[in-house]
């Protein structure tokens, strides 16, 4: 962090009523580190936040000039400063007007500062000078590990919370108090009238858990699923062949689980490939999410299309023929309905179009190198991404014959994440340029040349030309045999 923005404010705020407030304290008192403040003021927040700024060198910026919130950042993003103002004419009050007991206490920036002790690990002492405020009992609660609401009014007040208290379970591990998910439950049909925006912050998160199956559990226990995602709630009872062993809602779980366990140790099944697949994985994307994350999303819809093409054959097999490319345009609608981003929009809709086809290729291992080829430039840009896909789906596969399928897959499945991850590094230049051979050729630019140039670039990733006399020679046979014609 550069600078401390708290100490500043302490010193800024020491004459005034001003708070530490929400989940920064309550990520103190777990010793949690947190770069995020949220801070009441009774003072006017834009003076506050401008004169924070100015100290710490940082732009302000108001969040929201209905409700009077600024929000101040640090010039590289390490920390950032939300200011609100006192919503009651008390703290009390204020604190009062919260979702959760354990996000109702306030720290008086007036008095000292909270430091490690006590019970939890950094939290039940302050220096001289100021005292916990917490009329809930969400102390006691963050000891007992229990997620409990404010008041019984907390969710109609805003329904987003019903979808905040499963995040919440899953990021901090704590259990929700009955009566709290009684709540919960009935108000999260309600879901429906909240800004997409808001949603789908809530589920990234959700999603990037480490517990994220967890959050998942009580997304579905409390009717949050069906109203957010209503698409993945279908999924549950829809049953498969003898091929799978969980019905497709179970195995999406299983699938997610895999994905999340080579997310985060993957040298059992990856070899010498893990560590340049994790590099990968934590590369941003889009969205504020990193590929793996974005993987975990792919995971969670690659299914998603299978209770609309569903159907049993004339010998009583369940086929779900065309699942992946139905499957890739309601990714894409799912996460536009969400507001998700263009380019996670097309990568998920990717990871889940091509999630079957190296299954497909297993029976015709050992792979040619022009199979290779076209497994590659097919599944550009997921071609690793959706490698690991398949590796998830088929571990969470585990139906007839699973064991001597799924060592198949994996064999296959490593020798194309190699290749993947070459072919990411940098593709081969072009033994020749498309307007040499045009030249030579004497053809003229459009798909006829295109067809060649990708031919070309097949069989040089082959090892079947390598010069620009035997690139030509090979274009020339395939003009005279009448297979230039781009179709």
């Amino acid at each position: 962090m550069t600078g401390d923005p708290i100490g500043v404010l302490r010193r800024l705020l020491s004459g005034a009523d001003a708070w530490l407030v929400g989940g920064s304290v309550r990520d103190r008192l777990l010793g949690r580190p947190t770069v995020d403040f949220d801070v009441v003021v009774a003072a006017d927040t834009a003076t506050t936040a401008r004169d924070l700024a100015r100290r710490m060198s940082s732009p302000a910026f108001p969040l929201s000039e209905a409700f009077g919130a600024w929000r101040v950042i640090a010039r590289d993003r390490s920390w950032q400063v939300d200011f609100a103002p006192l919503g009651g004419a008390t703290i009390e009050s204020d604190l009062a007007k919260r979702d959760f007991t354990i996000n109702a206490i306030a720290e008086p920036l007036a008095g000292g500062e909270l430091v490690a002790g006590g019970e939890l690990v950094a939290g039940g002492e302050l220096v001289a000078g100021g005292e916990l405020v917490d009329p809930f009992g969400g102390r006691v609660d963050l000891e007992a590990r229990r997620l409990r609401m404010v008041s019984p009014g907390a969710f109609t007040t805003d329904p987003l919370r019903t979808m905040r208290l499963p995040r919440l379970a899953a990021e901090l591990e704590l259990e929700v108090e009955s009566g709290t998910a009684d709540a919960a439950r009935s108000c999260a049909p309600a879901l429906t009238g909240v800004a997409a925006e808001r949603v789908f912050a809530e589920l990234k998160r959700i999603v990037s858990s480490d517990r994220a199956l967890r959050g998942f559990e009580l997304m579905l226990e409390l009717g949050v699923t069906r109203a957010v995602l209503p698409e993945l709630a279908e999924l549950r009872g829809v049953e498969q062949s003898a091929y799978h062993h969980l019905a497709v809602y179970d195995h999406t779980m299983a699938a997610l689980a895999e994905t999340i366990s080579l997310e985060r140790s993957g040298e059992a099944i990856l070899g010498e490939h893990a560590q340049a697949a994790a590099a990968l994985l934590a590369e941003p994307l889009a969205d504020e999410l990193t590929r793996g994350q974005a993987l975990r999303f792919g995971a969670l819809f690659h299914d998603l299309a299978k209770p609309r093409t569903r159907t049993v054959n004339a010998e009583g097999r369940v086929l779900f023929p065309g699942h992946d490319l139905v499957g890739a345009e309601l990714a894409r609608e799912v996460l536009g309905r969400l507001r998700a981003s263009e380019r996670l929009r097309a990568h998920v809709a990717a990871l889940t179009r091509h999630h079957l086809r190296l299954g497909f290729l297993v029976h015709e291992a050992p792979l040619t190198r022009r199979a290779v080829y076209r497994y590659l430039r097919t599944c550009e840009p997921v071609e690793v991404d959706v490698t690991l896909l398949s590796i998830a789906d088929r571990l969470a596969t585990r139906g007839a014959r699973s064991d001597e399928a799924i060592a198949r897959h994996l064999v296959l499945a490593r020798e194309l994440i190699g290749e993947g991850l070459r072919w990411r590094a940098g593709r081969p230049a072009p033994i020749l340029r498309g307007d040499e051979l045009a030249r030579r050729l004497r053809i003229r630019p459009g798909p006829e040349l295109g067809f060649l140039l990708l031919e070309l670039e097949e069989a040089a990733f082959a090892g079947e030309v390598s010069t620009p006399a035997e690139a030509v020679a090979l274009a020339r046979e395939l003009v005279g045999r009448g297979q230039a014609g781009g179709g």
